[in-house]
C-alpha cells in the first residue's frame, strides 16, 4: 500500500460523489429495497476495535486498525481530512451469531508523514463508519516519533554520609517519546524495593536509602529507557563512614617497678567502632597513668639452731631451725639450704641390749619375713587358678558363635564394646554371614563409634582362638610393581577418569608381631591398628602407611564429589592377615545423611578409583563407622583409600579451620589468614610453612562451617587504627569463589599494613571471615611488632631438626609445641 500524502485525501463532497451511485447513497434516499436491509439495519454502526495510538521506531511505520458493526463502508479521516480510498486495506464478513456485517480497515503512516505535519496537535487519525442510519466515529489515535535524548536533566551526585543516617540520589532521566522508564544500579547490578525495605526506588526517579548501612557503600547509576533505546547516567559513587568511638579502660597495668615509685598505665581503643571510610577519629586521650608504690621483696632469713635433741631409739640426735629472721614477703626468696639436720650420737657405734648394732638379729624380724613368703606363696597359687576357671568359661562361653565371628575389641582396641546375642542374624561384624546385616536399627550416623585414646594402657584385647574368614570384593594382584604404584600415587588422587591431585608424601612404617600394635602419622588424625592376634605366632610383618598430600575433587555426571580428608594408602601389596585392620581417617564434614552422600572409594590396579561402599550401605568388604570427626574402617586387603562426600543439598557443611600468622617483612607487616579443611593434616601443613617463614599465630584458631550453597568466602581486615597504620585502598576486602574454597583443603590471603612512625610497637584489628548468606567468625588480633622485629627466626635446618627455644632439637616439635612457639613470639622471647 502506497504513503498517504495531502493530495491523497478528498473532500467531503468528492466523497458523496464517490458514494453517490451505491447502497449507501440509495439508503440515505430511502431507494433500498426491504430485502436488501440487514437484519441489524434498524442500528448504528458501532467499533468493534478502534485505532490506538502509536509511536514510530525510527523507519517503522504505524499500522492503525479500525473494526465495526453493522458497517457498509469505513474510512479514515487523519488531522480533519479523508485518506483516500486506496490508501484502505478492508476486509469485510458477516456475523454468524448475529447476521451484522462486519467490516474491518487498516492504514499505514510512515514517518514522512508525521514529520510533513504541523499542526497545534500531535498528528492523529479516527474512523467513521456508514450504516443505513447513519455515521458513527472512534476515538482519535496519536501518531509520534518516539525518540530519547542522550543527556540526563540530572545526574546522580556521589555522597559521603554516617552510617544510619537518610541518602537521597536524584535523577532526571533524558526526554524522550515515549517518556523514559528509570531503574537503578549499584555495582552494576540492578536494584529493587520490592527485596529491600530499606531502599525506595519509586520516589520520581529518586533513590532513597532511609538507613545507610556500610554495605551500601558503592558506585549507583540511573538507567533510562524507552521502546528507542537505553542511557546510563553518571556513576555517583556513595560512602558510608563511620566515627570512630572509644572502647572501655583495659585494667591498671602493674607497677612497672618492682620496688619503690612508679608508673601505672591503662589504655583505650579507638575500636567501638572502628573508624571507616574516612570517619573521624576519636577525640581524647587513649592512655593514661598514674603513679604507683610497689612493696619491695623481704629475703627470708634463717633463725638460731635449736639445741640437739635427746638421742632416739634408731640413735640420732635432731635440731631443727625456721625462715623466720625475717619472713619471705612480697615475693621475696625463701631461705636456701635445710630446715632440719640429723646426726648419729653413737659414732656408728649404737647397742642393742649391750650388742653392737650390725650384730643384731631380731628374731621378730625373722618370723615375720617367713610369713610375708609363705602368704605371698598361697595368694598366687590361688591367683592361678581362678584365672585357669576364667579362661576356660570364656573359651566355653564364646564358642556358641561360630568360626566365622570377629570379636570387636580384638579388631578395634579402642571401638567401644558391643552386646552380642546368641544368634548370629543381624550381627554387622559377620563377614560371611548367609543373612545381611540389619543396619536399620542403629545408623552408622546415629551412633558412631569412636577411637579412645588407649597410649597408656593396654590396647588389646585377648582374641578368642578362633579362624576367621574375610571376604573381599577387591582382589590384589601379589605380584604388582609398588614401585609403579607409588608412582602412579604421585600423578593422582582419586581420579575416576583421571588424576586429580599430586602432592608430597608423609610416610611411617613398623614391623608387628603376634601381638599387633598401633602405627601412627604423627599430627594427621591417621592411624591403622593391628589386633592381636592378626599376625601369626612366631612371625613378624613390616607394615607401612602413606598419606598423599595435595588439591583433589571428583566430576561426574551425577555430580560433585570431593575429598573430606586425606588419601591414606597402606601395605604392602599382597598382605594377607587372619583378621582385618582398623584404618582411621580424619575428616572435615558435618555427616548428616540427609545433606550428605558419604561413600570411601579404592583406588585399583589401573590406578583409577571405584567405590568400596556407601556409609549408610552395607558391604561384606568392609565396614565402616563415621562420626563426627573421623571414620573408622575395618579393611581386609591393602591399598589407597579415600573418603569422599556429595552433597546432596545446600545445607551440607565442610569445616574449615581458620588462623591468622603475622611477620615483619621490610617496613611492613604482613597478615596471612589461612581457610583449611578441619582436620590436623591439613593444618599441621599450615604450621610447618609458618615455622618455615617465622610467621607467628596471632589468635586460636576457630571453626567455620562451609554451606554447598555456591556463595563465595570474604575476608576482611576491621579496626585497624588509622593514626598508626595504613593499608592500600581497595585491598581491606579479599573474596575467594565458591569453587576455590569448596574443591580445596587449603586457601590463603594476605593484607599488608604500613606503618606511620618506626616507633609503632601495637597493632590491633579484626579479622572477618565469612560466607555470603552463610556463617562468619571473628579473628581478633593484638600483636606487639617490636617483639618481630629483634629477632626474625631462622629457617629450618635441611637435614630436619627443628630450632627450639634452647638450640637444635631431635625430633621435631609436636604440634602444641608448634603453636606455642608461633604464638604471638613467646618462642622467640624464651630463646632470649
Amino acid at each position: 500500500m502506497g504513503a498517504l500524502s495531502r493530495g491523497s485525501y478528498l473532500s467531503s463532497a468528492g466523497l458523496l460523489l464517490l458514494l453517490c451511485g451505491s447502497a449507501l447513497c440509495k439508503a440515505a434516499r430511502g431507494d433500498a429495497q426491504p430485502d436488501a436491509a440487514p437484519s441489524g439495519s434498524g442500528t448504528l454502526p458501532h467499533f468493534l476495535q478502534e485505532p490506538e495510538d502509536g509511536y514510530i521506531v525510527k523507519n517503522n511505520p504505524v499500522k492503525l486498525r479500525c473494526r465495526a458493526a453493522p458497517a457498509l463502508q469505513i474510512f479514515f479521516k487523519c488531522n480533519g481530512e479523508w485518506v483516500h480510498q486506496n490508501e484502505h486495506a478492508s476486509q469485510e464478513h458477516k456475523d454468524l451469531n448475529t447476521g451484522l456485517k462486519v467490516r474491518e480497515v487498516m492504514i499505514n503512516v510512515s514517518r514522512q508523514q508525521v514529520e510533513e505535519f504541523h499542526g497545534p496537535e500531535d498528528y492523529w487519525c479516527l474512523c467513521v463508519a456508514w450504516s443505513h442510519l447513519g455515521t458513527s466515529k472512534s476515538r482519535k489515535a496519536t501518531v509520534r516519533i518516539a525518540y530519547l535524548r542522550k543527556n540526563f536533566e540530572q545526574d546522580p551526585q556521589g555522597k559521603e554520609v554516617p552510617i544510619n543516617m537518610m541518602i537521597v540520589l536524584h535523577c532526571r532521566p533524558p526526554e524522550g517519546v515515549p517518556i523514559a522508564e528509570v531503574e537503578w544500579l549499584k555495582n552494576d547490578e540492578l536494584l529493587s524495593s520490592l527485596t529491600d525495605d530499606n531502599i525506595d526506588t519509586r520516589a520520581d526517579h529518586n533513590l532513597i536509602i532511609n538507613e545507610a548501612r556500610l554495605s551500601d557503600s558503592g558506585n549507583y547509576t540511573c538507567m533510562a529507557n524507552n521502546i528507542v533505546s537505553k542511557r546510563r547516567s553518571a556513576t555517583a559513587a556513595v560512602i558510608v563512614f563511620v566515627n570512630g568511638g572509644w572502647s572501655l579502660w583495659t585494667d591498671w597495668s602493674p607497677c612497672n617497678v618492682p620496688c619503690g615509685r612508679g608508673v601505672q598505665k591503662r589504655s583505650r581503643t579507638c575500636t567501638n567502632p572502628a573508624p571507616l571510610n574516612g570517619g573521624a577519629f576519636c577525640e581524647g586521650m587513649s592512655v593514661q597513668k598514674i603513679t604507683c608504690n610497689a612493696l619491695c621483696p623481704v629475703d627470708g632469713g634463717w633463725e638460731e639452731w635449736s639445741e640437739w635433741a635427746v638421742c632416739n631409739t634408731q640413735c640420732e640426735k635432731q635440731r631443727q631451725r625456721a625462715c623466720t629472721s625475717p619472713p619471705p614477703r612480697h615475693q621475696g626468696r625463701s631461705c636456701q639450704g635445710n630446715s632440719e639436720e640429723t646426726e648419729n650420737c653413737t659414732e656408728g657405734l649404737c647397742t642393742q641390749n649391750r650388742k653392737l648394732r650390725h650384730d643384731v638379729k631380731p628374731q621378730s624380724m625373722d618370723s615375720s619375713n617367713d610369713v610375708a613368703l609363705y602368704s605371698g606363696l598361697c595368694a598366687g597359687i590361688i591367683a592361678v587358678a581362678i584365672l585357669v576357671v576364667v579362661v576356660m568359661l570364656y573359651r566355653k562361653n564364646h564358642s556358641e558363635y561360630g568360626v566365622d565371628v570377629i570379636d570387636s575389641s580384638a579388631l578395634t582396641g579402642g571401638f567401644q564394646s558391643f552386646n552380642f546375642k546368641n544368634t548370629r542374624q543381624g550381627n554387622p561384624l559377620l563377614l560371611n554371614s548367609s543373612v545381611p546385616p540389619d543396619l536399620t536399627s542403629g545408623r552408622s550416623f546415629r551412633t558412631p563409634l569412636c577411637f579412645h585414646d588407649a597410649a597408656n594402657k593396654d590396647l588389646f584385647d585377648p582374641l578368642p582362638d578362633i579362624k576367621v574368614k574375610v571376604q573381599s570384593s577387591f582382589p590384589l594382584d601379589s605380584n604388582q610393581d609398588y614401585s609403579d604404584t607409588e608412582e602412579r600415587h604421585k600423578k593422582g588422587l582419586l581420579a575416576l577418569n583421571g588424576p586429580l591431585s599430586a602432592g608430597k608424601q608423609l610416610r611411617a612404617s613398623e614391623v608387628f608381631g603376634p601381638t599387633g600394635g598401633r602405627l601412627v602419622l604423627p599430627d594427621s588424625g591417621v592411624s591403622l591398628l593391628v589386633p592381636r592376634g592378626a599376625v601369626a605366632e612366631n612371625e613378624s610383618c613390616e607394615m607401612f602407611m602413606v598419606i598423599n598430600d595435595g588439591e583433589a575433587s571428583v566430576e561426574t555426571l551425577e555430580g560433585c564429589e570431593i575429598l573430606l580428608g586425606p588419601e591414606v594408602m597402606y601395605g604392602p601389596p599382597g598382605l594377607d592377615l587372619s583378621v582385618p585392620l582398623a584404618l582411621t581417617i580424619a575428616h572435615c564434614a558435618e555427616p548428616d545423611p540427609e545433606n550428605w552422600s558419604v561413600s570411601l572409594k579404592r583406588k585399583t590396579q589401573d590406578s583409577k578409583w571405584e567405590e568400596v561402599m556407601s556409609v549408610e550401605e552395607e558391604s561384606t568388604s568392609c565396614y565402616c563407622l563415621l562420626d563426627c570427626g573421623s571414620v573408622h574402617l575395618l579393611l581386609d586387603q591393602p591399598g589407597s583409600y579415600a573418603l569422599v562426600g556429595e552433597p546432596l543439598t545446600q545445607n551440607a557443611v565442610k569445616r574449615l579451620k581458620l588462623a591468622v600468622f603475622g611477620g615483619l617483612e621490610a617496613m611492613s607487616y604482613i597478615l596471612r589468614v589461612y581457610c583449611v579443611d578441619d582436620t590436623p593434616h591439613a593444618f599441621q601443613g599450615v604450621v610447618s610453612a609458618e615455622m618455615s617463614r617465622g610467621g607467628q599465630l596471632l589468635e586460636e584458631p576457630k571453626t567455620l562451617p562451609f554451606l554447598a550453597n555456591t556463595f563465595s568466602l570474604q575476608v576482611s581486615i576491621q579496626d585497624v587504627p588509622q593514626f598508626l597504620w595504613s593499608i592500600k585502598p581497595f585491598t581491606t576486602c579479599q573474596e575467594f569463589s565458591f569453587r576455590s574454597v569448596w574443591f580445596s583443603s587449603r586457601q590463603h590471603c594476605a593484607f599488608s599494613l604500613q606503618r606511620f612512625s618506626p616507633n609503632t610497637s601495637q597493632l590491633s584489628c579484626k579479622i572477618s571471615v565469612r560466607q555470603v548468606k552463610g556463617h562468619e567468625q571473628i579473628l581478633q588480633v593484638y600483636t606487639a611488632v617490636t617483639q618481630t622485629m629483634k629477632e626474625p627466626p631462622p629457617p629450618p635446618p635441611a637435614d630436619g631438626l627443628s630450632l627450639g627455644p634452647r638450640g637444635l632439637q631431635h625430633p621435631p616439635l609436636h604440634p602444641t609445641e608448634d603453636l606455642q612457639h608461633l604464638r604471638h613470639g613467646r618462642g622467640l622471647e624464651a630463646a632470649r
